[in-house]
């Protein structure tokens, strides 16, 4: 390709799935719409498993600066954060609710030893990483307080 020419190949194919770049969107609390963006750079899809990418967000939450707000989420048991659902691929279409989105339970991902790639992961995907019990809450009632 030449300089000042666009290239027609997607973003989500023109990265290999062995240096993908994702987005966890750690969510705090689902009533209060609190949530923060991890960006990982250079993550291998081919190997890295839903358990694995679990420990990496932990881990860049207790280390990272910029999360203290969201530490006492990673060590506080009834908070913690243990699933993960999709929320978006690359040049897919987005939910209309700006913390989740409440439909496709499928979109779940519940096998931590499950590969991401298997799973359709893609360079630029975006997942959201929060507590089942207060998304199970939330979901249930699904009414923001941050607006009151």
């Amino acid at each position: 390709m030449n300089e000042g020419q666009i290239s027609d190949v997607l973003t989500n194919l023109s990265i290999p799935k062995t240096a993908a770049t994702l987005t966890l969107r750690i969510i705090k609390s689902f009533e209060y719409r609190t949530e923060k963006s991890l960006v990982l750079h250079n993550i291998n899809l081919e190997t890295t498993s839903v358990g694995q990418l679990k420990d990496i967000a932990r881990q860049a939450v207790k280390t990272q600066p910029g999360w203290k707000p969201y530490r006492n989420a990673v060590l506080d048991i009834a908070i913690y954060p243990d699933t993960f659902k999709l929320y978006t691929q690359a040049h897919g279409s987005k939910t209309t609710n700006l913390i989740i989105n409440l439909d496709h339970e499928d979109w779940i991902l519940d096998d931590d030893s499950k590969i991401l790639a298997e799973l359709g992961f893609e360079n630029e995907t975006e997942v959201s990483f929060f507590s089942r019990a207060l998304y199970d809450q939330f979901k249930s009632n699904p009414e923001t307080r941050w607006e009151s």
